[in-house]
């Protein structure tokens, strides 16, 4: 089947596929021949891709509508083919074509295994979810309903942790942008404005509710000048004449009172 369909893909003026094949072994001899210059060996490989460039489009046309472009399939498909054609031994009397296509399309799965995810995931759990597709597949058919987690660790002979983490993984394959919406006027509003912030008073609400109870147990006098000094961002100065004190004696109220409310907050830990 390989190689029917390299030969309905050869380009029009090609010969067909007996000319192909015809070629592309004069092409390896001159690309293995011992004497022969590094330009001709070059020029041979050069040829052998061309030549072979109809069946790399026939591999990467199967993996179209994937999420990945065709032309990025095409390249890959291309690597393939350079290390088919620098690794293929003609003296086994196996067809290039035969070689050729499991390694091209090795290459391009192994593209999307290592590229076509979003997010990026360890290979390990990469092949796990590649795994449970085939043996979710598998079981399907001989069970007549979706296997379990279970079953596909027992199929697979891993636990059913890994099953549960390979399939969470493929959350990372596709990822949805934060301004995706509805491009209508009424059409729903993006995820990005549906998201909250941060609220930077959550860091300190524990120690907001520890002082609190202590706060009420401080006098009248101790409240305001606290009040006057944090809130009111006012001078010791201008809280001794608001209260009509010396400076120095609200200093030292200031100076109690935190010394009292860190002593009750120490206890409150030590608890």
């Amino acid at each position: 089947m390989v190689e029917a369909s390299t030969r309905g893909e050869q380009p029009e003026g090609s010969g067909g596929y007996d000319e192909v094949k015809r070629r592309s072994a004069e092409l390896f001899v001159v690309l293995t021949g011992g004497r022969t210059s590094a330009s001709a060996r070059e020029r041979a490989r050069a040829d052998l891709v061309s030549l072979h460039q109809p069946l790399v489009e026939h591999c990467a046309r199967r993996f179209r509508n994937r999420g990945e472009p065709l032309d990025d399939l095409l390249q890959v498909g291309a690597i393939g083919l350079l290390k088919a054609i620098d690794r293929f031994d003609a003296d086994r009397g196996v067809e290039f074509s035969t070689y050729a296509t499991p390694t091209i399309l090795g290459e391009i799965k192994r593209h999307f295994r290592d590229k076509g995810w979003a997010i990026r995931v360890p290979r390990r759990l990469q092949e796990i979810r590649m795994q449970i597709a085939t043996t979710s597949a598998e079981l399907t058919q001989s069970l007549g309903r979706s296997p379990t987690a279970p079953e596909l660790a027992a199929k697979m002979e891993c636990s059913v942790e890994e099953i549960v983490e390979g399939l969470e993984s493929g959350n990372a394959y596709a990822t949805l942008s934060l301004d995706a919406g509805e491009e209508s006027e009424d059409g729903a509003a993006s995820m990005l404005e549906s998201l909250g912030v941060d609220d930077a008073n959550l860091a300190h609400i524990d120690l907001r509710e520890s002082i609190r109870p202590l706060l009420e147990q401080l006098g009248h006098r101790e409240k305001r000048i606290l009040l006057l000094r944090y809130f009111g961002n006012m001078t010791q100065s201008q809280i001794a004449e608001e209260i009509g004190v010396s400076q120095m004696h609200v200093s030292r109220l200031l100076t109690r009172t935190l010394a009292q409310l860190r002593a009750g907050l120490d206890d409150n830990r030590n608890v």
